[in-house]
């Protein structure tokens, strides 16, 4: 069974996975773009009240990772296969990022 398709038994368990799926820094670069950009957005609804803001900081946080898989990584988002430990997993290294633990 290859990894894409494996029920991980926890987040610690699929977070090595993840992290393995985002080996091209330009892939990470957007992912840490579009994580920003999701940020803007929900910072802009709180200000604004605007519910629209929600769904453009989706969008943008999704289009910028998944043209980082498409476009450098060459490979397939791990959002279709395990979307909320793939939706915990850009936060993490997002945090990782931050802190340096993990080179953009």
């Amino acid at each position: 069974m290859s990894a894409a398709s494996h029920a991980f038994a926890s987040f610690r368990e699929f977070y090595p996975y993840y992290l393995s799926e985002h080996c091209n820094r330009s892939c990470r670069r957007l992912h840490y773009l579009g994580s920003t950009l999701a940020l803007l957005c929900v910072a802009m609804l709180i200000v604004s009240g605007n519910p629209w803001w929600l769904l453009a900081g989706f969008l943008s946080g999704y289009a910028c990772a998944w043209i980082g898989h498409y476009g450098f990584e060459n490979n397939r988002p791990a959002t279709f296969k395990h979307p909320f430990y793939s939706f915990a997993g850009d936060w993490v290294m997002f945090a990782d990022m931050l802190r340096g633990k993990i080179r953009f």
